[in-house]
């Protein structure tokens, strides 16, 4: 086989390969001298059927399929030859397929970039500290009582924290606009969930009054036509209804999954909850800060298909999450909706697997147990579950892949210069803003 480099630009390779024609008809001829004992042709008894009329009937089709396996087969090993890292398959050109002739084609692809590792001693992260407090743990019940609170029509004027059903009619130069008006819409006063004022603006009224709101709508609004107008929303409060808070009694507990125990059992499951939800976070908020560092300090030349392959995955991650089941074209998905983010994974991705390769990294197998424990230990059937990931090879190399990522972290930390910050528990389990968000 002849292997030559014809061209090589930036991360694109062209390479052309020359396959000998003794090992397509070789294996041609093999492959149709085996049809002559099983083919059933007109005219000639099963397994006496000669060779040349097998080819006459069949020699085209096996052709075409020993020249794919060929040219498959052939890529391979030219590009171990040439100790190249392809980035997806190659595209096939230039193919001269003749009888008799040497098969000569040109495959074309892209490489992984070559990473040369900024010092990782240049790594500074600030590690968040926080604790679960008897404030914080207050805090939680009370957000999940409001959770399950209800609520019972009333006669009283309207405050915040109630829910006012309302009917309304919102106008801009005096014309109605898209999205203004509704009938019979439920809305608890304080919750935000309208523009500033509106909720605000229903404080003090009572079933059956009538106002209309003045207000001016953020010059931020998702609606373009919107953005700053001034306009006027007609309102009519249909009722009001107060909240009720539930009592914190064994029927409040078993919403929970605390079925004995009373509120003791009940405060220390919502504790340990907040341990967890606390230890995710912090984990979660290192591994991404020491990620953005790494993402920083490390210029990568990204091929153009692993960018692609990671706006495919964000195209399907956006209709898993916000689809509603339903069958979406990705293509009607504009590419450049997701380019700044799948080139920053992509980038990650490369800078990572150059991290993992230098340190001679491997999932450590305790890590991974521990970690699917930690799954588990979230069902009623711990063990059930814990089997059901090791049993399924895809469950268990995404598992590996987070644990890998972890040890990278750590590798990084081991290096890097951290400080750890004291913070509130509330402040520690939200989220950082998105790299190049608004904080």
């Amino acid at each position: 086989m002849q292997v030559s480099i014809e061209s090589s630009t930036g991360l694109e390779r062209q390479l052309k390969i020359g396959v000998p024609a003794d090992r397509i008809e070789q294996e041609v001829t093999a492959r149709l001298q085996k049809a002559t004992k099983t083919v059933s042709i007109k005219g000639f008894r099963k397994g006496k059927v000669p060779l040349k009329v097998v080819k006459q009937h069949y020699g085209k089709g096996v052709r075409q399929e020993v020249v794919g396996e060929v040219v498959n087969s052939s890529f391979y090993e030219a590009i171990q030859q040439q100790e190249l890292r392809p980035v997806g398959q190659p595209r096939i050109d230039q193919m001269t397929d003749k009888e008799g002739q040497d098969l000569e084609f040109m495959a074309i692809f892209e490489v992984f970039p070559e990473v040369a590792l900024k010092d990782l001693s240049k790594v500074k992260i600030s590690r968040p500290v926080a604790d679960v407090t008897a404030a914080d743990m207050k805090k939680m019940i009370e957000v999940l009582r409001n959770q399950q609170a209800s609520f019972k029509v009333s006669k009283k004027k309207a405050k915040e924290g109630d829910q006012v059903n309302i009917d309304f009619v919102g106008t801009k130069d005096g014309e109605e606009f898209a999205g203004g008006k509704a009938e019979g819409q439920d809305l608890i006063l304080g919750s935000n969930s309208m523009i500033a004022g509106f909720e605000s603006g229903l404080e003090g009224f009572g079933a059956g009054e009538e106002t209309v709101l003045s207000l001016t709508f953020p010059e931020d609004y998702q609606a373009e036509e919107l953005k700053g107008a001034a306009v006027e929303f007609a309102v009519k409060v249909n009722s009001v209804s107060t909240k009720k808070m539930p009592k914190m009694d064994d029927e409040f507990f078993k919403l929970f999954g605390v079925e004995d125990g009373g509120e003791e059992k009940f405060r220390e499951e919502v504790k340990a909850n907040m341990e967890r939800e606390l230890l995710n976070a912090i984990r979660t908020k290192v591994k991404n800060r020491v990620m953005n560092q790494l993402f920083e300090l490390n210029a990568v030349e990204l091929p153009t298909a692993l960018v692609a392959n990671e706006i495919t995955q964000l195209k399907q991650q956006m209709v898993q999450q916000f689809g509603g089941g339903q069958q979406i074209d990705l293509s009607m998905l504009p590419d450049d909706m997701f380019k700044e983010k799948a080139e920053r994974r992509a980038a990650l991705g490369v800078i990572v697997s150059e991290v993992v390769k230098i340190e001679e990294l491997t999932p450590d197998e305790d890590r991974v147990r521990e970690r699917i424990n930690e799954i588990a230990s979230t069902y009623e059937q711990p063990k059930e579950v814990v089997d059901y990931y090791y049993s399924k090879p895809e469950l268990l190399s995404s598992v590996e892949a987070i644990v890998l990522e972890d040890q990278v972290t750590e590798l990084v930390l081991s290096k890097a210069k951290v400080k750890e910050e004291k913070l509130p528990y509330d402040e520690v389990v939200k989220p950082d803003p998105e790299p190049g968000s608004e904080a």
